[in-house]
This record gives structure tokens, C-alpha cells and sequence, in this order.
């Protein structure tokens, strides 16, 4: 995710949410490798060979660097007064009319869940992230979604609030 302020026109805009998806400090995996194994190879009697944490590094910091980018593209959060992107969809905060209850049972429960919880989730991804929990959204068009969040709770109490203060009256039915 860029750092940049996100602005609309010339003017900043605020955030009110926002998750990057995956922090940049696991890419500290590749000199971790490449330290491992140049600790391995002087420990055995091996002696001093750097091609092989060389290897390592480029590698795992390849690797991992790949993954996090991809993360933070697909799994980042953002949620600003007019809109809410989901890793790489947006949509506008006016196109939610209503954010449903918490569910009492989970997926994995076994037990009947809520209907808003078998909707697509926002974002290009076929369902909701893992390690992220899903907030039940009702959508102009009588259409249901999903938004997501690692941090559900924060995310939810600014996407109720937003919707609220447009649309004042009991959301809780």
C-alpha cells in the first residue's frame, strides 16, 4: 500500500481504517537464512563459503518480498468518509444502507449461520482472507456482501457510524 495521503481532487482526504495487509519486517527472513546458514556452515567445520547464504538471501528475501507486496495489494484495508476499498476493489461508503449484528455461530461452527455470511466478500479474492473476519453489509440494489478486517471490531464501528450519520435510525434490526 502506498504511504503517500490519499487525496480526492487537491484536497486530503481522511482516513478513518486502515490494515496494509502484510508488513515489510518478514522480508528480514532472508538475512535471517543466509545469517543461519553461514552460523551452520562455521559451526560444522565447513569453514567460511558464501555462496550458499548468498543463495539464502536472495531467495527467501525474494520470495517473501513477493509474498508481502501481494498481501498488501489483495489484503489491505482502507476506509475513508466516502469510500471502502478491500484490497483491490472500492466502493463507495453511500452504497451501504445497513451493517448487520455480529453473527452468533461461525462458518465452522456446524450450526446455522447468518445469510450475509455465505455473500461474496468485497475484493477480487473468492471469499474472505484468512486471519480476517467478516462484517455483514447490506448494499443499495438489495445485494450482500462482506467487508473484512484482521482489526473487525474498528472497522465495523467506523462503517457503522459513516452509515448512521448518513442514514440516522435503529440499524440493529
Amino acid at each position: 500500500m502506498d504511504e503517500t495521503p490519499v487525496t480526492e481532487g487537491e484536497a486530503p482526504v481522511e482516513v478513518l481504517f486502515v490494515e496494509p495487509g502484510a508488513s515489510w519486517l518478514w522480508v528480514l527472513a532472508g538475512p535471517l537464512s543466509a545469517l543461519t546458514m553461514l552460523l551452520i556452515q562455521i559451526s560444522s567445520g565447513y569453514g567460511l563459503q558464501p555462496l550458499v547464504p548468498l543463495v539464502f538471501l536472495a531467495l527467501v528475501s525474494g520470495f517473501v518480498a513477493l509474498q508481502v507486496k501481494a498481501a498488501r495489494i489483495h489484503t489491505s484495508v482502507e476506509l475513508t468518509p466516502t469510500h471502502l476499498r478491500e484490497g483491490a476493489e472500492t466502493i463507495r461508503v453511500d452504497e451501504i444502507v445497513r451493517i448487520y449484528p455480529e453473527p452468533e455461530n461461525t462458518l465452522r461452527s456446524g450450526r446455522d449461520v447468518a445469510t450475509w455470511q455465505s455473500a461474496r466478500a468485497i475484493g477480487e479474492l473468492t471469499g474472505v482472507p484468512r486471519g480476517r473476519t467478516g462484517i455483514g453489509v447490506k448494499l443499495t440494489g438489495d445485494r450482500t456482501a462482506q467487508a473484512w478486517a484482521r482489526r473487525h471490531q474498528e472497522l465495523r464501528t467506523a462503517l457503522t457510524e459513516l452509515v448512521d450519520e448518513r442514514t440516522p435510525g435503529d440499524r440493529t434490526s
